[in-house]
């Protein structure tokens, strides 16, 4: 029988309660904690990972920036782009870090696929690309064996906060987002589908949480 993964959608959140929430949730954790996947959007906030250099903060004016403790430099989150926390206890799965990061990208590029989207992710640099242009970023930090962080997967929002960073420290790398690949797009579908990739990629079934968010 599948292993179940708990999937909680927060809804519209601020960054730092649910950063808060993780790093509690995976100190806290035992042998028999669930895996738990979260789902949100974020209100506009650029968040610097551990390898984050000032000089990829270009200009972020009024947007609040925030240090974390995920792997990774800049990124920028906002309303219209899918954000999700995989707590993960990798061991328990029999999954190395890079398995856990090449399922992230297969997961993704597979939800684009349903769209009709051609994606692959890159050698040198984590994340998912559409001809060069980047459509998700990833950023993990693994504890005792336990993931957190995850992907942020620009759906239908305001690109424009990117311009004022150096996305992940790649220097002249566009962006881009899936309403403008594919017409029309509900972000509550796009939702369900990666919900269901990252299910399958690591053969989890889901169970639904009535809770409204992470305690």
């Amino acid at each position: 029988m599948p292993r179940q993964v708990v999937v909680r959608d927060l809804g519209g959140t601020a960054y730092g309660p649910v950063f808060d929430a993780m790093k509690r949730y995976t100190d806290a954790r035992t042998p028999d904690s669930a895996d738990e996947l979260w789902l949100t959007e974020h209100e506009p906030v650029f968040t610097q990972g551990q390898a984050g250099k000032a000089e990829h903060l270009l200009a972020p004016g009024d947007i609040p920036v925030v240090q974390s403790d995920r792997g990774g430099q800049v990124t920028y989150h906002g309303p219209g782009q899918i954000t999700g926390y995989l707590l993960f206890d990798i061991r328990r799965l029999g999954i190395s870090v890079r398995s856990l990061v090449r399922g992230i990208e297969d997961a993704v590029v597979a939800t684009l696929a349903s769209y009709g989207v051609e994606a692959a992710g890159r050698p040198d640099a984590p994340g998912v690309y559409v001809d060069g242009a980047k459509i998700a970023s990833l950023g993990l930090r693994v504890r005792r064996g336990c993931s957190y962080h995850g992907l942020a997967l620009n759906v239908d929002m305001d690109l424009e906060p990117f311009g004022r960073i150096n996305p992940c420290g790649l220097l002249g790398t566009p962006v881009t987002q899936l309403a403008d690949l594919a017409s029309p797009v509900a972000i509550g579908e796009v939702r369900e589908r990666l919900i269901e990739a990252l299910a399958a990629v690591y053969g989890l079934s889901v169970c639904r949480s009535g809770s409204p968010g992470p305690g």
